[in-house]
């Protein structure tokens, strides 16, 4: 079975090593490496492309989730888990705009820490489940569209397992639109499309691209109603 690899940024060096400890214990999961936040964490984490990073966002507010930003848009291969050691409604909804997926505090067990991983490869946002036991937080979210039809459209952002790029990318797929073709309109690569792609069909555990969108339809993810022209 292919172990599920994890990338921990943390600013303390005894943290990041007792999460290794702790997390080698499990035979599903391998920590690839771990670094503290700076400028070298983002460079490390496109290296090694894990499948999920730890970040530590105790860090001041808007550095800490900016290395969560930089990581959710330069490396969408990776999900994102925020872990806090003081929880807080301000904090949770900057991790949700930052594209976290989890919000998990550093007073966790192991095995907690290790089950939340494995939701979370398999395409699960537990992030959710922490903003509905937190209304302040949820009420934050939702202050943030004051017009219907955009706070529809960001629960629906909530709800999915995909990021807004990939909801993106899908949709373009869903018009019948190529690799390259997309690429172009987004103004990025055709590898970082490719990479899009093979996160949307890990996370929808879709056979191929008309699976995902066939899977993603029916979940009301996406959209195809409005014609998406190049």
């Amino acid at each position: 079975m292919e172990k599920i690899t994890v990338f921990i940024v943390d600013r303390q060096t005894l943290y990041r090593q007792g999460v290794r400890q702790a997390l080698a214990a499990d035979e599903a999961i391998s920590v690839v490496g771990d670094c503290p936040p700076g400028s070298e964490a983002l460079n490390l984490v496109e290296a090694f492309a894990p499948n999920i990073v730890l970040l530590d966002v105790d860090l001041p507010l808007l550095r800490g989730l900016d290395i969560g930003r930089q990581i959710t848009t330069r490396c969408p291969q990776s999900a994102l888990v925020a872990l806090t050691s003081s929880p807080d409604d301000d904090q949770l909804f900057q991790a949700i705009r930052s594209g976290a997926v989890a919000y998990i505090s550093k007073e966790i067990s192991a095995e907690e820490l290790a089950g939340a991983i494995k939701r979370v490869r398999k395409g699960e946002r537990p992030i959710n489940e922490t903003l509905l036991k937190r209304p302040r937080a949820a009420e934050q979210v939702l202050r943030q569209f004051q017009d219907l039809s955009l706070m529809g459209k960001a629960m629906e952002t909530l709800a999915t397992p995909l990021t807004p790029r990939e909801t993106e990318t899908l949709k373009y797929v869903a018009e019948g639109y190529s690799n390259k073709q997309i690429a172009h309109v987004l103004g990025i690569s055709e590898q970082t499309i490719k990479n899009h792609i093979t996160s949307i069909l890990d996370k929808l555990d879709a056979n191929d691209r008309t699976h995902a969108v066939v899977l993603a339809l029916r979940q009301g993810w996406i959209d195809i109603g409005e014609s998406m022209k190049i």
